[in-house]
């Protein structure tokens, strides 16, 4: 069992804990049967997030008070490489969340879900596979809120009601960031569950409403262009800013550590 004491890379600003996806399976299944219900709750920083990340201060707050913190996106690899603080591989959440039920099916005990998020019908679906392929998971509850839910307060708080209720092991949230993470970050001390997770479109790959690109593109480090070409309306507009924003976060990045390793020097 991985303890509290997980090293971390700084990448972009973003403290990401320095693991391989066995590694944080097991450390969220320790947090799940230790049964005492804390909601720790995981992101999974992006290109795309880091981008969010420098110019947003609640979303800076919400990773802060994250458990773990582990890197879906290549170029926050590659830029550990880069500074000199490696992360040993990728870790996306739509790997993290099925590789937890994979380990969950094969444990003693199976788990207990709640999805929350994604279109309305979608997460229904995403339930019947799952117990399909992990039959000693069972999804206990799924709910899909109204657009701009977030603006309501009462919306939130039957929310957590529901999720309480229903005592899920694991909760996996798919607003999109930075609602989700925004999300647990005001209500995870209020929610009863192991572990909640930020996962983004991980709803829609368990329903099959997406596709992950096949293994030997994703061994290539290029699932983005795979979902670009399959989402090309949705994508463009945020992979062309994120192209222009990475040289200023590497070069950002590059400053702040040349000016540490300075401050670090004898006299």
């Amino acid at each position: 069992m991985i303890n509290s004491g997980i090293d971390r890379s700084s990448v972009f600003g973003i403290h990401i804990h320095r693991l391989t996806i066995e590694q944080a399976i097991d450390q969220l299944y320790g947090w799940i049967i230790s049964g005492d219900r804390l909601c720790r709750y995981v992101v999974t920083p992006n290109l795309d997030h880091a981008v969010q990340f420098a110019s947003n201060d609640a979303l800076r707050d919400a990773y802060r008070c994250a458990s773990l913190v582990v890197a879906d996106g290549w170029p926050l690899v590659a830029a550990s490489h880069l500074f000199e603080e490696p992360l040993p591989e990728r870790i996306a959440g739509s790997d993290l969340v099925p590789g937890l039920f994979r380990f969950l099916h094969q444990s003693e005990c199976g788990g207990t879900i709640f999805l929350l998020g994604a279109a309305p019908g979608v997460a229904e679906v995403a339930a019947e596979r799952i117990e399909r392929e992990w039959p000693r998971v069972s999804v206990v509850g799924t709910y899909s809120p109204p657009f701009g839910f977030e603006f309501n307060p009462n919306d939130s708080v039957q929310i957590v009601k529901q999720i309480n209720a229903s005592n899920p092991d694991i909760l996996v949230v798919g607003f999109g960031t930075p609602k989700q993470e925004l999300w647990l970050r005001q209500f995870h001390h209020e929610l009863s569950v192991g572990v909640a997770i930020a996962g983004g479109a991980t709803i829609d790959f368990l329903a099959g409403r997406q596709i992950r690109a096949p293994a030997w593109i994703r061994k290539l480090q290029m699932e983005w262009s795979y979902r670009w070409i399959s989402d090309p309306k949705r994508l463009t507009g945020r992979y062309v800013r994120n192209a222009c924003s990475l040289p200023g976060l590497v070069l950002r990045e590059w400053n702040a550590k040349r000016h540490q390793k300075s401050r670090c020097r004898p006299g």
